[in-house]
């Protein structure tokens, strides 16, 4: 398991148990603590790892009280802002190997700005299962897939959708555009304004993604 692994695992953790505490503030105090320990003790970094490690924990440590707060008062939900929190704090940990350094000049503006879209993606969760559950009540009952099936399908839909999301919006048009209306790339050449050269850039780019799906 990677560090990026162990911390979504921790942070997982924490969730489960903030909720079991129902969000009480003494129990919560010392969940936070016993996370704080774990950081502390995941392997071996280098310097420039060390310092992210020291960074997030810093901002976890001052300011995950302030952001549960802001999205709790923003969300009408303590359940709902317990979730984002911990997903927003996950995603700057997943994202350290994309830069070099955390800008904490302005903490909270920084939280605010991911936990935004932390917020966005979180709706987009719950359009896309809502779509997709519409979808499958017209599916006759002898054609449904089994409960066990149904996740493994939607958390499938939940990869789709994050990779296409990723694509830049041309690539995702075109790679549209060829799988669900069945244009050549001619067509959509025309429809786009570009080369067919450069169609067959953006769905090598789609592709790809794709097959890192798989991996």
């Amino acid at each position: 398991m990677d560090r990026a692994c162990e911390c979504g695992f921790i942070f997982a953790t924490h969730r489960r148990l903030y909720k079991a505490a129902d969000c009480n503030c003494s129990g919560f105090s010392a969940i936070m603590r016993i996370i704080l320990i774990y950081i502390d003790v995941l392997p071996a970094m280098s310097a420039t790892d060390t310092v992210l490690q020291q960074q997030v924990h810093t901002l976890y440590s001052n300011h995950h009280g302030w952001l549960f707060g802001w999205l709790r008062k923003k969300l009408g939900c303590a359940h709902n802002a317990a979730d984002i929190a911990q997903d927003t704090f996950l995603r700057i940990l997943t994202a350290q190997d994309k830069r070099s350094d955390l800008d904490l000049r302005e903490p909270r503006a920084y939280l605010t700005t991911v936990a935004g879209r932390v917020i966005l993606n979180h709706y987009r969760r719950l359009s896309l299962e809502r779509a997709y559950l519409e979808a499958l009540a017209l599916v006759p009952d002898m054609y449904a897939p089994a409960p066990e099936d149904r996740l493994i399908i939607l958390e499938t839909l939940h990869e789709i959708d994050a990779m296409l999301d990723a694509l830049p919006h041309k690539a995702r048009t075109a790679f549209l555009l060829a799988q669900f209306e069945g244009l050549s790339y001619a067509e959509i050449s025309v429809r786009l304004d570009v080369s067919v050269r450069t169609v067959k850039r953006y769905m090598a780019q789609a592709f790809e993604e794709c097959i890192m799906l798989d991996l």
